[in-house]
């Protein structure tokens, strides 16, 4: 498979029709990003690496960062995670604060932000510097250390985050959250503030293409049924209410941010990363999900 040809093919295709969508305002520092931005990065298991547009340009992960999240406390706390998180699609927004009272503040998954509260408030329990545990552990993954949290974006989502407010204290008063909520938001709005590029992060979630393990150093990182079990997840749930449509167009387990970002892995194949920072009515990036479907076209790989 020519995959660089097709890459190349599919962004020119994609660059070429019109961009839809808004850039997000409810975060202040996000919205004066340029909205034409547009890279994409593929990684393989053999190191094949390919890159167009602006691959190489940092950006706001925002929720992608959810997974890393998921990944080192699912390593370190193994099952018992499952009780204080689910694992169902939610079938609403993100923020939505619905489900939370009739499941006793149980999210449905860890994606949505309930839930990624939830593993922000056990990483603050089974860390003694959860921030820097945490930025170490993404540096590994990708194996570069220039990878930071950028702090303006951070105190800009603090300074605007009532909704999440109310869902950690909503939670705490199930005994879900067991940390003063305002600690808690500061680490979730930190982990959110991370910046890398589409090349760092097709490099770093290639240990859930490769059954848990970094592929260039073989180090285990999750178990190959811990990692089996975050991509189901990434398929079901990585995309907030628009799940089940991007199955349906692309067919890849992935994780997108409000941050324009989109990862997408095909299991024991690569790992490929979009980032356009205009968002469909769902918060997913447009382009991102239009360069996907499109791909997988014209590969014809997806896990089905």
């Amino acid at each position: 498979m020519d995959y660089q040809r097709i890459i190349s093919k599919v962004y020119t295709s994609t660059l070429a029709k019109d961009n839809i969508g808004k850039v997000p305002d409810y975060i202040p520092e996000l919205a004066n990003i340029d909205e034409k931005k547009f890279g994409v990065n593929f990684t393989d298991l053999k190191f094949n690496s390919y890159g167009h547009g602006d691959f190489e340009e940092k950006f706001s992960i925002q929720s992608i960062s959810k997974v890393f999240a998921l990944s080192f406390v699912y390593e370190r706390l193994g099952e018992k995670i499952w009780d204080r998180v689910d694992v169902e699609p939610s079938g609403n927004a993100f923020n939505s604060l619905i489900q939370l009272e009739a499941d006793k503040g149980i999210p449905l998954n860890p994606f949505i932000n309930a839930g990624a509260l939830v593993i922000c408030d056990i990483l603050l329990e089974i860390s003694s510097n959860p921030k820097e545990e945490l930025l170490s552990y993404i540096r590994d993954l990708a194996e570069d250390d220039n990878i930071h949290f950028n702090e303006k974006v951070a105190v800009s989502e603090i300074k605007n985050s009532f909704r999440n407010t109310a869902m950690c204290n909503f939670m705490k008063s199930f005994g879900n959250i067991t940390n003063q909520p305002e600690a808690v938001i500061d680490l979730y709005c930190h982990l959110c503030s991370i910046e890398m590029t589409c090349k760092q992060l097709s490099k770093s979630f290639l240990y859930l293409a490769n059954e848990g393990i970094k592929p260039l150093s073989n180090e285990k990182i999750l178990s190959s049924t811990k990692a089996k079990r975050i991509n189901a997840i990434l398929l079901t749930c990585g995309f907030y209410d628009e799940s089940g449509e991007f199955s349906f167009l692309v067919g890849l387990p992935g994780k997108s941010g409000v941050g324009g970002g989109i990862v997408a892995i095909y299991p024991n194949h690569y790992c490929i990363t979009v980032w356009s920072p205009k968002l469909n009515r769902k918060g997913n990036s447009y382009r991102g999900m239009k360069f996907l479907e499109e791909f997988t076209t014209k590969t014809g790989e997806s896990i089905f």
